[in-house]
């Protein structure tokens, strides 16, 4: 039996054929980016407004931010339960007045929504325990941040 001196086992003609087989080239697809014309059906899509006057989150992402700094202030006082009786209001106030502040100044809301904002937050920041107001505030931190991409 007689085969190729190269050590090839598929004999000439074989490796012959395999090399001269060439693939076709994928066509390149490159994408048009068309401007939708105006008056067309279905060019307009509108997001629903999650809340406040022009679809913002209905707080300002500084007093979610405000509300998880105290709340983690609260890992200190934990063991401490004889200061609570100071710790408690000047948390509740530490949060309360500046989200006041950032709702009127910031979101223009009106006095009675900023307050009712305000009491929430710094309820939840006078609570003693970092248990709730950090999941808290960090949702809602989360909720700004998704509103905002």
């Amino acid at each position: 039996m007689e085969g190729p001196s190269n050590g090839n086992t598929l004999g000439p003609d074989v490796t012959r054929a395999v090399t001269e087989v060439r693939r076709p080239e994928p066509p390149v697809l490159v994408p048009a980016v068309v401007a939708p014309k105006e008056g067309e059906a279905g060019t307009t899509r509108e997001t629903p407004p999650v809340g406040g006057k022009s679809g913002q989150v209905p707080f300002h992402p500084s007093a979610a931010a405000l509300l998880v700094v105290v709340d983690n202030l609260w890992a200190l006082e934990d063991w401490l339960v004889l200061t609570w009786i100071l710790t408690i209001p000047l948390s509740f106030l530490s949060v309360a007045v500046p989200t006041y502040w950032l709702q009127r100044r910031f979101r223009q809301d009106s006095r009675r929504t900023a307050l009712l904002k305000a009491l929430f937050f710094g309820a939840v920041a006078a609570v003693p325990t970092s248990v709730t107001g950090t999941p808290i505030g960090l949702a809602l931190l989360a909720w700004a941040g998704v509103r905002r991409s």
